[in-house]
């Protein structure tokens, strides 16, 4: 499904403050892996996505989607392949655009645009279905502003937008990071529907080691721009926090993972 080759990106390079962010760095995706990403401040995650999304250009590598070839691809000629879900809950939404108006965005995200009628009834009517399986009961303010909305909300609107046209990769950047724990967990709770239903493969960032276990069916772990562990299955399953902080070495490394 996705695979990366030997990719290498550095910023600002022959300045002083050069900084290597990737460096090498190979991964590959089957068909609907959800697979979460830890690893400390600087160890490349974000930069990772980043690269997939074409928000910055490799320096070298290759990096393929379902075999084709995304790595010159401007940003805009990714977007129709890819869902993103950022940190930041204003940064997936426009504020000052209604409920209906953000899903009308996201369903003909890559689509041609021509001079026909907004939003029809039909197409109301499945928003209005899809926003019903938040919970949220944004169904019944489907004019009201995004703006008016709290964080949570928007990230679960945000997160139904990034999957309403199913995705080939579903990229998440800790997207519950700026969440208080209870709506995290109903924001998390709503990504493991969403992708167990729609089959979604999956990269989600995360520092949070017990999210990093519990969901998703593999776990890497990068430090210095590259993968240094992946385990998957039974081995994933079977994990704890402390069997993680034991097995990685880093009790004494508050800076890289929460629990």
């Amino acid at each position: 499904m996705l695979e990366l080759l030997d990719l290498y990106k550095t910023f600002n390079a022959g300045t002083v403050n050069q900084k290597t962010a990737i460096n090498g760095l190979n991964l590959k995706l089957n068909p609907g892996d959800f697979v979460t990403v830890i690893g400390g401040n600087g160890a490349g995650k974000s930069t990772m996505l980043n690269l997939i999304a074409g928000v910055f250009p490799v320096d070298s590598g290759t990096i393929r989607l379902n075999g084709f070839n995304l790595t010159g691809l401007p940003e805009y000629r990714r977007a129709k392949f890819l869902g993103r879900v950022f940190q930041d809950p204003m940064m997936g939404t426009a504020a000052s655009m209604g409920i209906e108006e953000n899903l009308a965005l996201a369903y003909r995200r890559g689509k041609g645009r021509g001079l026909g009628s907004g939003i029809t009834n039909a197409e109301r009517d499945m928003y209005r279905e899809k926003l019903k399986t938040l919970d949220l009961g944004l169904e019944n303010r489907m004019t009201s502003k995004v703006g008016l909305l709290s964080g949570g909300q928007r990230q679960a609107l945000t997160l139904l937008m990034a999957t309403l046209q199913k995705p080939d990769l579903l990229l998440l950047d800790e997207h519950t990071a700026a969440l208080d724990p209870k709506t995290a967990d109903k924001v998390l709770h709503l990504t493991r529907e969403i992708v167990a239903r729609d089959n979604l493969t999956t990269l989600m960032v995360t520092h949070n080691m017990r999210n990093a276990i519990e969901y998703g069916n593999r776990l890497i772990m990068m430090n210095a721009g590259r993968v240094v562990v992946d385990i998957a299955g039974e081995e994933k399953k079977n994990l704890s926090v402390q069997d993680l902080l034991q097995k990685f070495n880093i009790e004494n490394d508050r800076m890289l993972l929460s629990e």
